[in-house]
């Protein structure tokens, strides 16, 4: 579950991705079957949650990690290399952005 808090010390990464509405849900699908089948299961993942505009031309993943490491180590795997090849594809551009919470509401 989610969490948001700028007490956590958990990294934060949020990702946006922009396609066209031909190919968002083929995106989706590629994400949703990264996290089922890989990312979720990395060492120091925490949660996530994929966002979808109205239009189906951006989305935004919101992710958690223990510890900047984990993520960096997730990106670095050949698994996730050649996901990101695939999922580059998909999209027009797509950029992950590690942030930390400085405060909650």
């Amino acid at each position: 579950m989610l969490k948001v808090s700028k007490q956590q010390t958990s990294q934060t990464v949020i990702t946006t991705f922009e396609m066209t509405p031909g190919t968002c849900q083929d995106l989706l699908d590629e994400l949703t079957e990264a996290y089922a089948q890989f990312v979720s299961k990395q060492p120091g993942f925490i949660s996530a949650a994929l966002h979808v505009n109205d239009a189906q031309t951006r989305i935004a993943n919101y992710s958690q990690w223990e510890r900047r490491e984990d993520f960096q180590a997730v990106l670095r795997s050949a698994e996730m290399r050649q996901r990101n090849r695939v999922i580059g594809g998909l999209c027009k551009s797509f950029e992950p952005v590690m942030y930390e919470v400085v405060e909650g509401f």
